[in-house]
């Protein structure tokens, strides 16, 4: 039985809006990120949309080889497939060198799966990956007006993210989706919030 309840089937809708509606000058080149990336399908957006080279991780090799999958079935140029990566590895042991950092990354349900006594590390590797001046696109899901203990998906609101990156990131964007474009079970609960690194 081939059930995949991270899956969406497709890209996020709040993605593709950010990303399209040219409130936030994105570089149209450059590098990016997508932890916790399931099936693949925001990472392939990202290097079609913006031609970044893009790297999707995740801890699963299910995940990573249904991405490959995808990525493969999908009539993409040999120069767009060039510029998509996908691998097994730990978010949290990823190393860069300074000069390799991320201009953008986009964390969708990988915050929330983490427990949130990991959230501080997750913060401080953000820190470490994207360069300054780049960009963290957050989609915050689900966002609820009571807190629940129970998880994944944890609890999380506005300030869960916040607190995590600390100082030296400024809100560039922050907005409710539009509605018509959310699954049923996402109707109410997005929000999505983009981040700069000044520092």
């Amino acid at each position: 039985m081939n059930v995949l309840p991270w899956d969406a089937g497709e890209i996020q809708p709040p993605l593709r809006q950010v990303i399209e509606g040219g409130e936030v000058p994105f570089p149209k080149e450059g590098k990016a990120l997508v932890p916790g990336c399931g099936r693949g399908y925001d990472a392939i957006y990202l290097a079609s949309a913006l031609g970044h080279d893009t790297i999707g991780l995740d801890c699963s090799a299910t995940a990573v080889e249904a991405a490959q999958k995808l990525l493969q079935s999908h009539s993409v140029s040999p120069e767009l497939a060039s510029k998509i990566h996908f691998d097994v590895e730990d978010f949290f042991k990823l190393k860069v060198n300074d000069d390799k950092r991320f201009d953008l990354i986009y964390d969708y349900t990988f915050f929330v799966a983490l427990p949130p006594i990991h959230r501080s590390l997750w913060g401080t590797q953000m820190r470490a990956l994207v360069k300054p001046g780049g960009y963290l696109i957050t989609l915050m899901f689900p966002l609820v007006s009571e807190p629940f203990d129970n998880g994944p998906p944890f609890y999380t609101d506005f300030d869960s993210y916040k607190e995590a990156l600390g100082d030296g990131w400024e809100v560039v964007l922050d907005k409710i989706p539009d509605d018509a474009t959310l699954a049923e079970r996402h109707k109410g609960k997005d929000r999505v919030v983009v981040w700069k690194r000044n520092v």
